[in-house]
């Protein structure tokens, strides 16, 4: 099983940030990047006659920068290119079989009521299921 917490702990180690969050960002500091569950994943898919080998973890990142458009954007980019990137991973000791990306690039999600621009990467993670 995968937990939104080892999701965000590998993210520590792709992306220099000053705080990751998950579930809430409550305070909204700059320089922020929060994890959590998308709200409408796809329905799970269930083959008939056998069970499946994998499960699916629909996810969603926020990166709530700063107020420089471009510092954000150039954060999302690098942020989504090395997802894009990963050629081997496990989580808990779970084996990743793929990471899908949802979009062709982090969706510019406008500011905060404080200034702070804001990028949105979804992805999904496909992993081995537990036997």
């Amino acid at each position: 099983m995968i937990y939104l917490s080892d999701v965000r702990d590998w993210l520590k180690t792709l992306i220099t940030a000053e705080h990751y969050y998950i579930g809430k960002l409550d305070s909204k500091q700059d320089k922020s990047i929060g994890v959590y569950q998308r709200k409408n994943p796809a329905p799970p898919i269930k083959a008939i006659g056998q069970s499946s080998s994998y499960e699916i973890k629909p996810l969603s990142i926020l990166i709530h920068w700063n107020k420089n458009a471009n510092e954000t954007e150039r954060t999302a980019l690098e942020l989504y290119r090395q997802l894009g990137a990963v050629t081997f991973l496990e989580l808990n000791d779970t084996h990743v079989q793929f990471i899908s990306l949802l979009q062709s690039e982090p969706v510019d999600v406008g500011t905060d009521d404080s200034g702070v621009y804001e990028r949105v990467i979804e992805f999904d993670i496909y992993y081995k299921k537990e036997m």
